[in-house]
């Protein structure tokens, strides 16, 4: 209930200090106001009403979901100016033209030919025209149509050339940047992203073409440089949690992670120096594996602990050196994990129990599904 300290919870149970959420997304707003640049924050980490509230500052406006689901949830909730920022599946298309029919603004996302086919295919009512955004490569090596290859210029101009159709824009995610250790590694990746991005505008221009431009991810976002106010939109998402993984590649501080898992002691195991503790993968993940020294996660305030390994229900946790003090971790008692990478962990949980200063204050449901 609120007002109860977060001690009281069942467990495992993911705890989000909403102050710090608050701090994130402010900090993230003026490192885009000083850069002149539109953020479009990105939903797929906590995917709830409350937390895009505060990453928009209330407006419900220009933000980038992952699944059509969460397109659906926060349309059907007053928001507006969606993009889904995922190569336009053709199972789905009628629902996406469905958005595209009753919102102002619903954009989507392509990087092959093919899908261009299928959108002219399918007319959207009233004269409304598809709103496009180019997915590029410039250098993460997931989707998108790769930035120096002829046919990423030729499919902007078809898309351009399309009846029915606006480009939009040009999509690119630096998610190679999450490979990078520090502040330097980071800025490189940003550097790369942003000068090909720019480039690749330069191309458009040069054949009559004006769209926006968009990178994102939560290290180029959080560390960036001054080249990027030559775009248009930037589109990170993890900043409003971060997680361990942001705070190793240098995104950010520990005290800047918003969540936790709260777990408790379960069983006493001598014989392997082990305790045991009743969150397992279901309540953690098993993102991150062998990547800590300290396991799947990071046990806030013990520092020689070490979550070995998880089961559905169970986990395991050990020292990292020296034998257990079982007297400081009687049965019942709570630990609290710092989640390797925070997108992971919340979707092992439907409710998010959020607090400030230990107090609860309320829950947060996310949305789920494709």
């Amino acid at each position: 209930m609120e007002g109860d300290p977060i001690t009281a919870l069942y467990t495992p149970a993911l705890v989000v200090d909403v102050d710090i959420v608050k701090r994130n997304t402010q900090n993230m707003m003026e490192r885009c106001r000083k850069l002149g640049v539109q953020l479009r924050p990105h939903m797929k980490t906590h995917k709830t009403l409350e937390c895009a509230d505060i990453m928009t500052g209330g407006s419900r406006r220009c933000i980038v979901v992952s699944t059509l689901s969460e397109a659906y949830f926060y349309a059907d909730h007053g928001f507006d100016d969606i993009l889904y920022a995922y190569s336009v599946p053709f199972d789905k298309l009628e629902r996406c033209a469905a958005l595209s029919e009753r919102l102002s603004l619903f954009q989507v996302l392509l990087d092959h030919p093919d899908a261009l086919k299928h959108l002219k295919k399918r007319p959207l009512k009233d004269g409304r025209l598809w709103h496009v955004w180019l997915k590029l490569d410039c250098g993460n090596g997931r989707a998108g149509v790769l930035h120096s290859e002829p046919e990423a210029l030729l499919l902007a101009q078809a898309i351009s050339e399309t009846e029915g159709v606006e480009l939009t824009g040009v999509y690119v995610h630096c998610g190679n940047s999450y490979n990078c250790k520090g502040l330097e590694q980071i800025q490189v990746v940003a550097q790369e992203a942003t000068t090909l991005t720019l480039q690749f505008m330069e191309k458009l221009k040069a054949v009559g073409i004006t769209c926006k431009s968009s990178i994102g991810s939560t290290p180029s976002c959080s560390r960036p440089v001054k080249d990027m106010a030559q775009l248009s939109e930037v589109h990170p998402g993890n900043y409003a949690f971060y997680d361990v993984q942001q705070s190793l590649i240098g995104s950010c501080s520990l005290t800047d992670v918003a969540v936790r898992v709260l777990t408790r002691v379960i069983g006493h195991c001598p014989h392997r120096n082990q305790l045991l503790i009743d969150c397992g993968w279901t309540g953690l993940s098993l993102d991150g594996a062998g990547k800590l020294p300290t396991g799947y996660a990071m046990i806030e305030g013990h520092p020689n602990l070490k979550l070995l390994s998880m089961t559905q229900e169970h986990g395991r946790v050990e020292p990292i050196s020296g034998r257990l003090d079982y007297s400081k971790f009687p049965l019942g008692s709570l630990l609290t994990l710092i989640p390797y990478h925070a997108c992971a962990t919340a979707m092992m949980h439907p409710v998010y129990h959020v607090h400030s200063c230990g107090r609860l204050v309320g829950r947060w449901t996310p949305t789920r599904g494709w």
